[in-house]
């Protein structure tokens, strides 16, 4: 295993790290950043005449009620006389307005309180009338709060994912079992306020996994596959169209200023000649056009099929990069399990995700993964990248792949979907990036040491994204909301 130092080869030293998760000072900025990067080109690119992006369906639609007594103040029994009803109410209120604002979502606050059965009976109506893409139901009152609440849970329509927000003051450990484990149900019982803030982006997540659209460019048909579960639409074309586009979209002076940039900003080139990055950038305009034009939010292609049979001479590695480190999702092998763990990843950490091959160190006991292609924009799409060189690509000693180098030292999240209704979730910290040669593989190789993982052959999965920072408690929260299993990595 080699880790990079300042005296090796003349690069820079990276076993140092800034963030090591999202805080919740900074999560809404994160987020806001996530979705501005997927909605524009990637800053600090060259990225001009690119194809428009895809048509996106209408907003996600959120409810919000408060279930309480119609009183002014409380007295005895918590959360206490000294509990500002009215004043408490109006800052969860803000605090979700805030957020729906941030997010792009449409909120409908009920400021009425539900405060009997007849009032839950009126809101159980609507939810079934003109069901919401989500719920939220805070808790205002220990002992007059959860008999409705527990109601609306147990009566609406299963297929609305629902937030149960009960505030410090407002529960003890009984009243909380009978939302636990409901199907597409999140209790957030917590003195922090301000995660309301993360139960909107929660569902806002689930509402665009339903609504996006990945692109599967593979086999010879044209079709839509919707998955259950997470509801993400996998739409289907012909491996010749990406030959075809090949053939007919031209060079542009935006290809040339795209190619210039990345060798400007790579730490080194080694293998690859300029015509080699020219073509590595459009492919990125390929992908982009294609996207456009099948209305979808990310791509993947049997690209080791393409290159196998010597039909493209320019592997997409550095496509992927791009879109990945815009938001957007670059997927190798048509391995759609991995495209909406990326897909998942941008939109709930507003992070990348690095798929990889995975492979135990039996050693060490760590796991190594490597792969062609790794996004740069680890920390966050709105903070710097990290450093790159610009290789071949392994396997085919053509084209350009990225060596990415990864922070060593820093906490990584690991996920995987087994289908669509599983998550394999786990966490570790970089160990060490891995040069080719002297070893074999893919380009871009990191070493991990797994949390909790007494052999590395344990570990579940295969293309498993790993995500810089410990933001497994985001994917977790995410799942009980979306209906979708956990299951440990080892």
């Amino acid at each position: 295993m080699q880790t990079y130092h300042k005296h090796d080869q003349g690069e820079p030293c990276f076993e140092c790290g800034c963030c090591r998760s999202i805080g919740r000072r900074d999560f809404m900025t994160v987020v806001g950043a996530g979705a501005l990067a997927a909605k524009s080109m990637l800053s600090g690119w060259a990225t001009s005449a690119v194809a428009g992006e895809p048509a996106k369906p209408a907003r996600a639609r959120i409810r919000a009620v408060f279930v309480r007594p119609k009183t002014d103040r409380y007295w005895m029994g918590w959360p206490g006389a000294s509990y500002d009803i009215k004043a408490r109410q109006a800052d969860y209120c803000k605090l979700m307005t805030d957020a729906a604002k941030k997010e792009d979502v449409e909120l409908e606050i009920t400021q009425e309180p539900i405060a009997d059965a007849g009032a839950m009976n009126a809101f159980l109506e609507q939810c079934a009338k003109s069901p919401p893409d989500g719920v939220i139901v805070t808790v205002m009152s220990l002992n007059a709060g959860w008999k409705e609440t527990n109601r609306f849970v147990a009566e609406r329509p299963k297929d609305i994912p629902t937030i149960v927000f009960s505030p410090m003051g407002t529960s003890f450990t009984g009243h909380l079992q009978p939302t636990r484990n409901q199907p597409k149900t999140l209790v957030a019982a917590t003195q922090d306020l301000e995660w309301l803030a993360e139960g909107v982006h929660l569902l806002k997540t689930n509402f665009d996994m339903k609504t996006s659209r990945l692109l599967i460019v593979n086999g010879d048909k044209t079709e839509d596959k919707v998955l259950d579960v997470i509801g993400t639409t996998l739409h289907y074309i012909p491996l010749t169209r990406w030959e075809e586009e090949i053939k007919t979209i031209g060079d542009t002076d935006a290809m040339k200023k795209l190619a210039a940039d990345l060798s400007k900003r790579a730490k080194a080139t080694r293998e690859p000649s300029p015509q080699d990055v020219f073509k590595a950038a459009k492919n990125y305009f390929i992908a982009k056009k294609l996207m456009a034009d099948e209305k979808c939010d990310g791509i993947s292609l049997n690209c080791l099929g393409l290159v196998g049979s010597r039909r493209i001479d320019a592997p997409p590695c550095i496509a992927w990069m791009l879109l990945n480190d815009e938001g957007s999702v670059g997927c190798c092998e048509c391995d759609w399990n991995s495209a909406i763990a990326l897909r998942l990843c941008a939109l709930l950490t507003g992070r990348p995700g690095f798929m990889q091959d995975p492979c135990p160190n039996t050693v060490t006991g760590t796991l190594m993964g490597a792969h062609c292609s790794s996004p740069t924009r680890l920390r966050g799409f709105d903070k710097d990248p990290v450093p790159f060189i610009l290789r071949s690509h392994s396997e085919s000693a053509i084209g350009v792949s990225p060596q990415v180098i990864w922070p060593v030292g820093e906490p990584v999240t690991v996920i995987d979907f087994n289908g669509p209704g599983q998550l394999i979730v786990g966490t570790g910290k970089v160990a060490g990036n891995i040069d080719t040669p002297p070893a074999g593989g893919c380009r871009t190789s990191v070493d991990l040491q797994m949390d909790d993982v007494a052999d590395p052959r344990d570990c579940k999965g295969f293309h498993q994204p790993f995500i810089y920072g410990r933001v497994d408690r985001l994917f977790k929260q995410y799942c009980e909301l979306s209906g979708i299993e956990v299951v440990p990595i080892a």
